[in-house]
């Protein structure tokens, strides 16, 4: 078992690919309750430039930026960073405002993309301070690349759960799913995550350790109760239905309620090489390509474009 782990952790399995060697390339930079970051790299084509999104932004700036640097990338060169919701562990905001400082000139210059049904939140919150746009069922991130969310139960405003649609020069697609704390498995998200080349997903506790340990019980209600994480079992479950394709991210482990060594035994999924993230190492480059092994994938073409919020100054 330490064996398959050490492999896990360090996805010896995986090419160690720089982002400009795939149709594009994501790195979790950190994934569970004190922070949850992750980078996807999208490079630049003969028609399109390079493009460089955050997955939430649950770390501090300086701590992202730090991060982004070691894997030559600077702050000013991210496009946008993407919300799957508000909580503390997603959008830093720490002793002052966070990431609102952050976005300035010289600095981090993205705007926040962030669900429409987070608006009243990230109001409250001072992030319509700076170039704020409200996500919906569809949009288009840049001309080859398209984002599709589906929202899950999570605490009182829900949770996004993305998938990209990455175009590529030889006239396929790429396909990255990602989903966190997500409550519970519904027919609608195993439906938009199906087929995906690569699935990042939540394995974030085990049943037995969540009960016996000493957290409060109405914390581990909230956490079992259909709003609140998936267990490692009902991440399996949902991996298996969505037939991904080729690559496994596992996000959100639990420190004190969850093992790598367990989510790795209940992710047994053959074919698919798979990445356990965690809470203080970023993960390699995983490379995300259309996958060779056939699915039929059944999705909506893009019903609505992304919708106009400008609040603050244009990017």
């Amino acid at each position: 078992m330490s064996r398959l782990l050490d492999n896990l952790r360090s996805n010896e399995s995986a090419p160690r690919l720089e982002p400009s060697s795939a149709t594009a390339a994501l790195c979790v930079l950190a994934s569970g309750s004190r922070g949850n970051c992750s980078v996807l790299v999208i490079p630049s084509t003969k028609d399109t430039p390079r493009r460089v999104y955050l997955i939430d932004a649950g770390l501090s700036p300086r701590r992202t930026a730090k991060l982004l640097d070691e894997r030559g990338i600077r702050p000013d060169e991210v496009d946008a960073i993407i919300y799957t919701h508000l909580d503390t562990d997603h959008c830093y905001v720490g002793s002052g405002a966070g990431w609102v400082k952050a976005i300035r000139p010289g600095y981090f210059r993205a705007k926040l993309l962030i669900h429409r049904g987070h608006m009243g939140r990230a109001e409250r919150m001072g992030l319509l301070s700076v170039h704020t746009e409200p996500l919906d069922d569809a949009c288009e991130l840049a001309s080859n690349v398209n984002l599709y969310t589906e929202v899950l139960s999570h605490d009182s405003l829900g949770v996004a759960c993305f998938r990209f649609v990455i175009d590529n020069e030889s006239g396929t697609k790429a396909h990255l799913g990602y989903a966190t704390d997500c409550g519970r498995v519904t027919p609608r998200l195993i439906e938009h995550m199906r087929g995906v080349d690569t699935l990042a997903i939540e394995s974030n506790y085990c049943p037995q350790m969540q009960q016996s340990s000493d957290r409060p019980m109405f914390l581990k209600k909230r956490i079992m109760g259909g709003s609140g994480h998936l267990s490692n079992q009902l991440s399996a479950n949902a991996v298996a239905s969505m037939r991904v394709r080729e690559h496994l991210i596992l996000l959100h482990l639990s420190q004190q309620c969850n093992t790598p060594e367990l989510a790795a035994t209940q992710h047994d999924h053959s074919g698919l090489t798979r990445t356990i993230s965690t809470q203080h190492e970023a993960t390699p480059w995983i490379p995300i390509n259309t996958a060779s092994q056939s699915v039929d994938i059944v999705f909506p073409r893009m019903k609505t474009k992304q919708g106009s919020l400008f609040v603050g100054g244009k990017k």
